[in-house]
């Protein structure tokens, strides 16, 4: 069995200490693996293909969180990035989601709000705080783009973009089509650069655009 691999970036050890014991509530099981600082955290995603998300604090002693997303962005653009911040900023918001992270998360919130927001995006959603985007300020592809050709994809990434869209992980993926977890990280970052963006939220979000749409419900 796949379990939850959670990477948590922030340089307080409380705060690690606390989302780690907060995170169980997800899966007893799940693996968390802490960083203090970017560099750290840059390392351990090098070192951990198969991580499922990351809770990326935006005030870190080496990199703010936009720039850190930015790096997240070109070396792994498959992983789910949800932005954590003590303070509520929502130009920061639209800024932390236009760079395609999938959610914005103040610490002032409570335990349960957390981990629905974590199941949310582990399901392949965005998370927009609604107090905060009333109107869905999501950065939204370009509707100009619906109708142009669509990106030239193989076949297998063809079938990994509609579990993309299935909101399935990319462990769902490789054992679903009997993958290795490179070749899924490998056709997904192909699916990105077809889309020509940057994260696979960004590309979920494309897709619809040239046609491609969700697996139908099974019978």
């Amino acid at each position: 069995m796949n379990l939850l691999k959670i990477l948590v970036v922030d340089d307080h050890a409380l705060v690690r200490e606390g989302l780690r014991q907060v995170l169980k509530g997800l899966d007893e099981q799940v693996e968390v693996l802490e960083a203090p600082h970017c560099t750290r955290a840059f390392e351990l995603a090098a070192l951990h293909a198969d991580l499922d998300l990351v809770l990326l604090d935006y005030h870190l002693p080496d990199m703010n969180g936009l720039d850190a997303l930015d790096v997240f962005g070109r070396e792994h653009p498959e992983l789910p990035i949800i932005m954590l911040s003590g303070s509520v900023n929502p130009q920061i918001m639209r800024q932390v989601l236009a760079k395609g992270a999938a959610g914005f998360i103040t610490k002032s919130g409570l335990s349960n709000d957390l981990l629905a927001v974590l199941r949310l995006v582990l399901a392949g959603d965005v998370y927009v705080p609604p107090e905060l985007f009333p109107d869905s300020t999501l950065p939204q592809p370009d509707e100009s783009e619906a109708g142009k050709a669509a990106p030239q994809l193989t076949p297998r990434q063809e079938e990994v973009l509609h579990l993309l869209l299935d909101g399935r992980s990319n462990k769902d993926i490789s054992r679903i089509l009997q993958l290795s977890d490179e070749t899924t990280k490998n056709h997904v970052t192909a699916i990105l650069r077809g889309f020509g963006v940057q994260t696979r939220i960004q590309a979920v979000l494309a897709a619809p655009l040239y046609g491609y749409t969700k697996s139908a419900p099974s019978a």
